[in-house]
């Protein structure tokens, strides 16, 4: 699935990586929990979760995860922002519920990583 794909299906503000929005996405893992993303190890991930900070950016760094949807319209920060440019990462904020944008991007065909 693209990434523009996801944001239509999310009705999703782009925040930051527009020129990546083809780049194609297999897996979604939803958690508020950095430690559990910590443990992740799977290649063309989104990220679903509610924590908007910068930990949440530096989580991502890390764990090679190159795309973050906030739900729960969560926003992120400049600083978060300028942090995430200079990784090349995108990032995706939406009104939807963890649950709801994981059922939906589920049922559109991605994996789950567990």
């Amino acid at each position: 699935m693209k990434i523009s794909e996801v944001a239509k299906l999310m009705n999703a503000r782009i925040v930051c990586g527009e020129h990546r929005l083809e780049e194609e996405i297999k897996h979604g893992f939803g958690s508020d929990l950095m430690s559990d993303v910590l443990r992740t190890e799977a290649e063309q991930l989104i990220l679903i979760t509610g924590l908007a900070n910068l930990q949440t950016i530096r989580t991502a760094e890390m764990a090679d995860i190159e795309f973050i949807l906030f739900v729960r319209d969560k926003k992120a920060t400049d600083e978060m922002v300028e942090l995430a440019k200079e990784n090349n990462l995108v990032v995706l904020e939406t009104s939807n519920s963890m649950f709801k944008a994981s059922g939906i991007l589920f049922q559109a065909g991605l994996t789950p990583v567990f």
